[in-house]
């Protein structure tokens, strides 16, 4: 099973004196179990891409594939990508709407026809993979923190059993402890639940820590898709287009040109603490 975008753009306004072209020619393919990093500058297209995924927008131009099935063919169930394909947005304000933490969470298994007591069960089991504690659950959920809220609003995707979850910009706005538990918690539903997850992030060390792949929009093309380290490898490239690599990249790449015998393909804090003291050791 598989989302398969198959020459895809997407143009905002179009036929119109406001058109602009989001997506240009879009061939990507995400399988199941994945963990991935969605990275590029504000308007790259990333933001329309997961809407994309999630059948929220229609392409311009090209398919969307879900299971092998055009998500916009007549007869294509919508209502169910969406409970496969889950969305959290950057904002967890415009997910929540409900009295208190149960009841937001429940109201997604409610609309897919699961019983009072069904939904319920669903919504605590979620609530507590989301890490959101019982003594939570009657409070509102705008009286919440903000890594509260965008917890309850994961717990509220995860609810619907989906197969992929993409995140947009989860850790936004959160201090350095609350963005760590989140992007934990996160890895956490990857690898015990086997759910596939997409990560909207800017953090270029959050991606290098968490994900297994990266894809680099710039100006709605899809530039680079391929594994941390390779993608990584094009610091240079990516600083053009106003991104950039990990701290530890120009680090060990610095080292490097002092004569240093560091592996600069390392992108973790992890990885280029082990390659320093190797070369640090070399040296003595």
């Amino acid at each position: 099973m598989s989302l398969k975008l198959e020459q895809v753009s997407y143009i905002y306004g179009e036929k119109t004196a406001y058109e602009m072209q989001a997506l240009k020619n879009i061939n990507l393919e995400i399988h199941k179990g994945e963990f991935i990093g969605v990275i590029g500058h504000t308007g790259s297209g990333k933001s329309t891409l997961m809407q994309m995924m999630n059948g929220l927008e229609k392409p311009t131009a090209g398919t969307v594939r879900f299971d092998g099935q055009d998500i916009w063919e007549e007869n294509f169930d919508r209502k169910m990508l969406r409970s496969k394909v889950g969305l959290v947005f950057q904002y967890p304000e415009h997910q929540l709407f409900e009295v208190d933490v149960l009841s937001d969470v429940c109201f997604g298994p409610k609309n897919l026809g699961c019983t009072g007591e069904e939904a319920e069960a669903r919504a605590k089991k979620a609530l507590a993979m989301a890490g959101v504690e019982e003594s939570y659950f009657k409070a509102s959920p705008f009286e919440l923190s903000g890594g509260q809220k965008r917890r309850v609003a994961i717990a509220g995707v995860l609810a619907m059993e989906p197969e992929y979850l993409i995140l947009d910009e989860p850790t936004a706005g959160l201090d350095p402890k609350g963005r760590n538990e989140i992007l934990a918690q996160i890895a956490k539903l990857h690898r015990e639940n086997g759910i596939s997850v997409l990560l909207v992030s800017h953090s270029m060390e959050d991606v290098a820590n968490y994900v297994e792949r990266i894809l680099v929009l710039n100006h709605g093309e899809l530039l680079y898709d391929d594994v941390p380290k390779k993608v990584f490898a094009h610091y240079r490239e990516l600083g053009k287009i106003g991104l950039g690599a990990p701290n530890v990249t120009y680090i060990l790449h610095n080292l490097k040109e002092r004569g240093f015998a560091v592996d600069t393909a390392a992108v973790t804090v992890e990885e280029a603490a082990e390659t320093i003291c190797k070369a640090l050791k070399d040296r003595i």
